[in-house]
């Protein structure tokens, strides 16, 4: 009785042991499916927009040229390209008479950075840059003649960071020195935008003097905005250039762009991390943040969800899928499911990784199938000896 029991033991033991890998291993996938796409969900959105502008001209504001330039080039690095970035500068002091580095802008004295560069596409101009413009690419109400890359070409899926810079003060942001935007107009245009379907999410951000005036009118939902300077303070300039002979980028940008810098495409650093960073002593004065109106917390919205790009998709089949490098192989940019909640639902995929590792559920049925073969092998090794 006792030789049957323990010849018996070990059966049961391997039999419970493959049972339970039957049993939990596609449910534990299925589990690390669920919260991977619940943590990568973000805002729900499909595409990211980019509206910079530079409402400033003559030489001496060089800086506020430069700010934009600097945000330009940061938005272009993370993944935003240029289809979807509507640059407008109110004057090119690039091709200034007085610039001593001609077609080049700096934001530093050390001049180790070309913000202009060859690879710059800018879609406002000189005096292209109005407040009527301005307002008229945000609702969509051009006219028929306006090229596509002159539309702000946005859907309600679609995540719209705003940049502004110039000069201002109490609820008001000056266009070429002759005329002035103010925040009802903004906040107005934002609700149009709204109703029309125009956007999903708007990152609003200015500097400027009395920045945070200009967000102060907005009543559009989802909506989070920020700026360099409360009502009765400037906004300073940080560095001069000698040789330029005028300033070459403001503190609050300088600070944001430095903060930006750190990051890349695939960087978790969050909405409020950047707002955490703001600091008077570097930018001497109180930069604000408006979040009454956005529905989710600063602390879970990631940076790239605004600055960043979103790639296309592609759904692979199961049973096409044999390891990851054959995914990545199949896929021709690296390009990761937008549908993948319904494919994962319809069993097609069970998970995409962000490191680019697979889990299919024939890989699942593989792992279960060699399991079952060891627990048989070791069952008839058992029976032979114990025999």
């Amino acid at each position: 009785m006792t030789r049957l029991f323990f010849l018996h033991l070990p059966i049961l033991l391997l039999w419970t042991l493959f049972k339970l890998v039957e049993g939990t291993d596609s449910s534990y996938h299925d589990q690390v499916v669920r919260d991977f796409l619940k943590e990568d969900q973000g805002s729900g959105h499909t595409n990211n927009w980019a509206v910079l502008v530079c409402s400033s001209r003559y030489w001496f504001n060089y800086r506020h040229m430069a700010n934009t330039l600097g945000m330009y080039r940061t938005v272009k690095r993370l993944g935003i390209p240029d289809s979807n970035i509507i640059l407008m500068l109110a004057d090119d002091v690039s091709c200034n008479a007085r610039n001593r580095f001609p077609a080049s802008v700096y934001s530093n004295g050390r001049r180790n950075l070309d913000l202009y560069g060859e690879n710059i596409e800018v879609d406002y101009r000189g005096y292209e840059v109005t407040v009527e413009n301005f307002l008229r690419l945000l609702t969509g109400r051009v006219e028929p003649s306006v090229p596509r890359s002159k539309r702000l070409l946005t859907d309600e899926k679609s995540n719209v960071f705003v940049y502004m810079t110039g000069h201002g003060g109490a609820e008001f942001l000056k266009f070429q020195d002759n005329e002035e935007i103010s925040a009802f107009d903004i906040a107005d245009a934002f609700e149009q935008m709204w109703q029309k379907k125009r956007y999903h999410e708007i990152f609003f951000m200015i500097d400027t003097c009395q920045a945070n005036t200009m967000y102060s009118k907005f009543y559009s939902p989802n909506i989070l905005a920020t700026g360099s300077s409360e009502l009765g303070e400037s906004s300073y300039s940080y560095e001069n250039d000698a040789d330029i002979g005028v300033a070459v980028i403001d503190r609050y940008t300088h600070l944001v762009l430095s903060y930006l810098e750190n990051i890349n495409k695939t960087s978790r650093s969050t909405m409020q991390q950047l707002f955490d960073a703001y600091d008077f002593n570097r930018m001497r004065s109180h930069a604000g943040v408006r979040t009454d109106l956005f529905k989710r917390d600063p602390s879970k919205v990631l940076l790239t969800e605004f600055f960043g790009g979103i790639a296309q998709a592609d759904v692979v089949a199961a049973e096409d899928v044999i390891d990851a490098q054959r995914f990545v192989d199949q896929s021709s940019s690296g390009r990761v499911a937008l549908n993948l909640q319904q494919a994962a639902e319809r069993g097609e995929v069970t998970a995409i990784l962000p490191q680019g590792l697979v889990l299919a559920r024939n890989l699942d049925n593989f792992t279960r199938t060699w399991v079952g073969a060891v627990c048989i092998m070791v069952l008839i090794t058992l029976s032979y000896f114990l025999g």
